[in-house]
């Protein structure tokens, strides 16, 4: 199933969560404007958490690659996130039937998580949604990054792509507002070079500018921000929630089918672990019944993905997979929660 990834995240009440799926291949439609028949704008800023549970419909104009893979997943339909990218614009929800993407029947079985609604955010819920796409980036270059070093460079090649290919263009006008200095140079030359001369000693080289590329652009936001617990658990959701994605869309038939989408979801899960150890002391104190199911469930998670190749049978099914993010995602908003209310006085 190879795919180029373009990664829209949606805003949830509690969580931003915004997904990109990834694989390899090249890039369709990502550049296409967004429809704006028939659709509206949605200002969303940051939320009372209170109201977690909600999950936002997800946008079939703009949404990343990784976020329509929850259709793809859903309705067993391989290939089907490019499907709808390559059919864009949609005034309605319902163009996915009439422009023969999917049936009438399969789009009753996602009518209530689609939609055309652009959603503008403001507030925290745009720096969750910024630091959330890098984290995905960041999870991408980590799997690239252990492929290399395996000799596998055809297979890591396209976790250097997805950052430039499908998340670049989606934050670049943050990165500017930011005041982030433009790296997609950097990036593009780092995966023509893994393509072309995958042995040059200057793969090394590229590979660590990007990387450091990234982190500055991470370090953008304020570094109380970056190690308040409340904010990092919002970040920790939403890569989960793609790394979930991702993983069950790898599955087929209880075997690993697509390498890619195992190997992404790989990056997300290692990345957001190495997030949370960053809180996970402040978490322990505020809340130590939240941090302990947290902490025993991103273990449980890891173990998931043995090695960036993948085994040949799953560790887990994606129901159990699932079943742990969602763990994580309702003891993080316990600790978001408390956070808010102390804020709050």
């Amino acid at each position: 199933m190879m795919k180029s990834r373009y990664i829209c995240l949606a805003v949830a009440a509690c969580v931003i969560v915004s997904l990109s799926s990834c694989t390899g291949g090249t890039p369709t439609a990502e550049n296409s404007p967004p429809a704006t028949v028939n659709s509206t704008t949605q200002t969303t800023e940051a939320v009372n958490h209170s109201s977690h549970g909600s999950k936002a419909k997800i946008n079939i104009n703009d949404a990343i690659l990784s976020e329509l893979d929850k259709f793809e997943a859903k309705l067993g339909v391989p290939a089907l996130s490019n499907k709808i990218q390559a059919n864009r614009p949609y005034g309605s929800p319902e163009d996915l039937v009439t422009k023969k993407v999917i049936t009438q029947e399969q789009f009753d079985q996602i009518k209530d998580m689609v939609t055309v609604q652009e959603v503008v955010l403001t507030g925290e819920a745009k720096d969750v949604d910024y630091m959330t796409k890098m984290g995905l980036m960041k999870g991408h270059m980590l799997v690239a990054k252990e492929l290399l070093d395996q000799n596998q460079p055809k297979q890591a090649e396209p976790h250097i792509g997805h950052p430039v290919e499908e998340i670049y263009v989606d934050v670049e006008e943050q990165l500017n507002e930011r005041k982030v200095k433009e790296f997609k140079t950097t990036l593009v030359s780092l995966q023509d070079l893994v393509k072309s001369q995958p042995k040059d000693a200057k793969v090394k080289t590229n590979f660590t500018a990007s990387v450091q590329a990234i982190d500055g652009a991470i370090a953008a936001l304020p570094e109380a921000q970056r190690t308040k617990p409340g904010f990092i658990l919002q970040v920790v959701n939403g890569l989960l929630d793609a790394a979930n994605s991702e993983y069950g869309a790898a599955i087929a038939n209880g075997k690993i089918a697509a390498a890619i989408e195992y190997q992404d979801s790989r990056g997300f899960v290692v990345y957001t672990n190495e997030l949370y150890q960053g809180i996970a002391a402040q978490v322990a104190q505020a809340n130590p019944e939240a941090h302990k199911a947290i902490e025993t469930s991103l273990a449980e998670l890891i173990k998931v993905w043995p090695a960036a190749i993948p085994p040949a049978k799953p560790v887990k099914t994606p129901d159990e997979v699932t079943k742990l993010v969602k763990t994580i995602e309702l003891n993080s908003q316990k600790v978001i929660d408390q956070s808010s209310t102390q804020a709050q006085k």
